[in-house]
């Protein structure tokens, strides 16, 4: 497996449960984690509040001085703010974790999107990026839980890279209990994030925090 040990990881939107949670797992995991929001003292509260050496900034900033980005954000706002940091972002393996989801009276669905998924959004918006899609259905309650030591669920990761692909599954490995998995290229990335909407469903029928785990390899 490829070595990620060291890699500092910046979270943009790292004030979201999802990007929160990721965060504290890394920078528990010991890598130098940096938290990007809108508002450099919003990201700085939500380092505080991790530990373990997390710090934060505005999103541009953190983009600026990490190795690997995660974004975390909104879909409302991650095209727009994906355009903003085009050049930052440039060289970088940008792994993306953003769910195009509705909600209604019936639950969560999937919405649709121009260029595919929101990994293929990244992917057109930051063409000088290696983008990766990661860590969807990864449940923020458990990653935030003291409580949890092993969080049992494998993470499907997309990409056309081989090389940024190993990485994001040797970095999600760095999560105990977490196994990177494989899941085909990104223009597969849809069913994924649209996967969501059922994980969602079923968590609120059964009062569950679901995963995935893959069979057989």
């Amino acid at each position: 497996m490829t070595d990620v040990n060291g890699l500092s990881i910046a979270i943009l939107g790292g004030t979201g449960d999802q990007g929160k949670g990721l965060a504290r797992r890394f920078a528990l995991a010991g890598h130098p984690v940096l938290i990007g929001s809108r508002s450099a003292q919003r990201a700085q509260e939500a380092a505080d509040s991790i530990g373990s050496g997390a710090t934060g900034d505005e999103n541009a900033a953190v983009a600026a001085r990490a190795d690997i980005v995660i974004v975390a954000v909104p879909y409302e706002g991650h095209k727009a703010l994906l355009e903003s940091l085009r050049d930052v972002l440039a060289g970088k393996i940008v792994v993306d974790c953003v769910n195009p989801l509705g909600f209604d009276k019936q639950g969560a669905y999937a919405l649709p999107v121009e260029e595919g998924s929101a990994a293929q959004q990244a992917a057109a918006v930051l063409p000088g990026s290696r983008v990766v899609a990661a860590f969807h259905h990864v449940s923020a309650v458990l990653l935030m839980d003291p409580a949890v030591d092993k969080v049992d669920l494998d993470v499907l990761v997309l990409g056309d890279d081989r090389e940024a692909t190993d990485l994001v599954r040797a970095l999600a490995e760095a999560i105990p209990g977490v196994r990177g998995v494989y899941g085909g290229r990104l223009r597969n990335a849809y069913q994924i994030e649209a996967l969501t909407a059922n994980i969602i469903s079923i968590n609120r029928r059964y009062k569950a925090h679901a995963g995935l785990r893959i069979t057989d390899i």
